[in-house]
């Protein structure tokens, strides 16, 4: 099925907006400035740090200094059936489903965006450890501000704002339609608020978890709840398979 252009929308409207959602609260609380959003922090570490040599990491690929990338167009189409991802870290490689009839539209831009190798070399630049519990990646730039080029809206929320271990996700801004290219990795139980209407839940993790949960173990850079991880962890490529189509 072709998508109809109404599902895409072009970033040039959103830059504003996509840079609201800042870690600004208490991050005990599950508020929408704690939550998983797109956020300007430092770029993490190109080093093999003692936390991530004890994480079980090999030295992550350096993120050149004011690296951009060139906007991308959204895909023809939208996803169905199963699909399944290999992300390769360099702390190893996560196994992951993803819900093409879930989340058509998330699934078909995170198949596009990983044969553009879009996220090539990129670190994953958030951590959280109070409050909620995740591992966030997918901005080329490793700042929290990179967006390929177009967004969309949420799909497959839980109404309950509950988000088990091993569930991945899609980051956005306080804006509905803010869905771009960075995700989340839950390694704890962890409640996100609804309001507005949750974040897309589009796959889980199958294979791999224990590396986030070692990553996760080593805390965030310099202390902190809320920040880059203490181990290094970079994207180094992600091949997406499609395995079952519905009929």
């Amino acid at each position: 099925m072709t998508l109809g252009r109404h599902r895409w929308q072009a970033l040039g409207t959103l830059v504003s907006s996509v840079l609201l959602v800042a870690a600004c609260g208490s991050p005990e609380t599950t508020d929408q400035s704690s939550a998983p959003g797109q956020d300007d922090i430092s770029v993490p570490s190109a080093t093999l740090t003692p936390a991530g040599a004890s994480a079980g990491c090999t030295e992550p690929p350096v993120v050149p200094s004011g690296r951009t990338q060139e906007p991308l167009e959204p895909p023809a189409d939208e996803a169905s059936g199963t699909w399944t991802a290999q992300i390769e870290t360099n702390c190893g490689a996560i196994g992951v489903e993803l819900y093409g009839d879930l989340a058509p539209v998330t699934v078909a831009s995170f198949a596009h965006l990983a044969g553009e190798g879009y996220w090539a070399d990129s670190p994953c630049h958030r951590l959280t450890t109070q409050g909620i519990f995740v591992l966030q990646c997918g901005d080329p730039t490793g700042t929290g501000r990179g967006a390929p080029g177009y967004t969309f809206g949420i799909e497959n929320a839980p109404a309950d704002g509950t988000y088990p271990p091993g569930t991945l996700a899609m980051a956005r801004s306080q804006d509905p339609n803010s869905n771009g290219g960075q995700f989340f990795i839950v390694y704890e139980d962890t409640e996100l608020p609804v309001a507005g209407g949750g974040y897309s839940i589009f796959g889980k993790v199958t294979s791999g978890m224990d590396i986030v949960d070692r990553v996760a173990e080593q805390g965030v850079d310099g202390g902190g709840a809320d920040g880059t991880p203490a181990a290094p962890i970079s994207i180094l490529s992600v091949e997406v398979t499609q395995e079952k189509a519905t009929q």
